[in-house]
């Protein structure tokens, strides 16, 4: 079986922690943040598609949703 996530989030806390967790999808991904908004510093998440076209990668915009 390989890797089912999709969406890799990488994001620094309030109080300096970090965050590292793995989605399959948009709505779960979503949801994630919905969670931990109040966690997190939202200028320093950082998302990373992993379905997303090598080519694409090189034109990333700054937020997926």
């Amino acid at each position: 079986m390989g890797n089912t996530c999709r969406y890799v989030v990488n994001a620094l806390g309030k109080g300096g922690e970090t965050y590292y967790t793995q989605c399959k999808d948009k709505h779960e991904l979503k949801k994630w943040i919905a969670d931990n908004q109040e966690k997190l510093v939202m200028h320093e998440l950082n998302i990373t598609d992993k379905n997303q076209h090598p080519l694409l990668k090189l034109f990333k915009p700054k937020k997926i949703f």
